[in-house]
């Protein structure tokens, strides 16, 4: 039997693929995993509103320092203008869920160096992730909402 892995990327990915699939989102899984870990389709006034998601899960350890911004740093294997970049925090103890999960646009994703982008939309706080003021609305119930806002690729909603 092999040995569970130190990250729970998979878990990740299937949670916010059910918070999305609560919320009414139909999610479509790709025969293999190029880039997107899945689609996420909402029926909008008659017309699907199609949104490609990476999920890259935030797994501190015990003795990690608090930091004025936490966030993702790193390779996209695929970008799109609609996609989300799904952020899930989890707790340096084993959980049954991430602390919070952040749902970031494309438009405030930022491109640093060849193939590596970046946000940061939390702080880490006491072992905990916790929401930075002006990125709040993208977490959790009300990230998801915002998710179905015609300004939501671009962040330019209110």
């Amino acid at each position: 039997m092999s040995k569970a892995p130190d990250t729970r990327d998979y878990f990740a990915e299937m949670y916010v693929a059910g918070v999305l699939a609560d919320a009414g989102w139909q999610i479509y899984f790709p025969r293999r995993d190029v880039g997107f870990d899945f689609i996420a389709i909402h029926e909008q006034e008659g017309a699907p509103l199609i949104r490609p998601v990476q999920v890259k899960g935030k797994y501190p350890t015990k003795n990690k320092k608090n930091k004025k911004t936490y966030g993702f740093l790193g390779a996209l294997t695929q970008v799109h203008q609609e996609m989300v970049l799904a952020i899930p925090y989890f707790s340096h103890e084993y959980s049954k869920a991430p602390d919070c999960v952040a749902y970031m646009p494309r438009g405030q994703i930022r491109d640093s160096t060849k193939n590596r982008f970046s946000v940061s939309p939390a702080q880490f706080i006491n072992g905990s992730a916790v929401p930075r003021r002006d990125y709040s609305k993208f977490f959790d119930e009300q990230g998801v909402s915002l998710l179905l806002s015609a300004g939501f690729s671009s962040a330019e909603i209110g």
